[in-house]
């Protein structure tokens, strides 16, 4: 993410029922920017942007409990709604993390939570290869949510 795509980025947004389990990209880029550890990113199709993320390096503030220090969190992870359904999310997901596993070779996974209600979004990091943990987090504001982890690829 940088100065440039900013406004692109602030364009992007989901269906309203999503919003109960993203939240908002200004939110999220202005708490990006006061987290120390946490990584603004652009999901790109041709230089456009259509999706966003943000990397956590300090795991612990995804769901509140301790993980190996190779581990990296993810949050914040979208597709803008004129592009769902077209299987970016898969794809941009992958590409995520293989840009971690190349940039920070020293982390070995990811972790994330999801609502347990959005089965959509369960699925889709399935697909993407990430495992539930069998733990629930319960500090989100929209209820409970999985914890799921992927191993980087090497």
């Amino acid at each position: 993410m940088n100065a440039l795509l900013r406004p692109a980025l602030l364009a992007l947004g989901v269906s309203d029922e999503q919003y109960a389990f993203v939240g908002r990209i200004d939110a999220s880029l202005a708490d990006a920017e006061a987290c120390e550890g946490s990584e603004a990113m652009a999901i790109l199709r041709d230089g456009e942007p259509i999706g966003f993320y943000r990397l956590e390096q300090h795991a612990r503030t995804i769901a509140d409990m301790p993980f190996d220090h190779t581990t990296v969190g993810l949050r914040s992870f979208f597709i803008d709604s004129r592009w769902q359904g077209q299987g970016l999310g898969t794809l941009a997901l992958i590409a995520l993390m293989r840009d971690v596993a190349q940039r920070r070779p020293a982390v070995q996974a990811m972790v994330l939570t999801v609502n347990v209600r959005n089965t959509a979004a369960q699925a889709l990091y399935r697909r993407a290869g990430f495992r539930e943990t069998g733990g629930l987090y319960h500090g989100g504001r929209s209820g409970p949510q999985h914890v799921m982890v992927c191993a980087l690829p090497a």
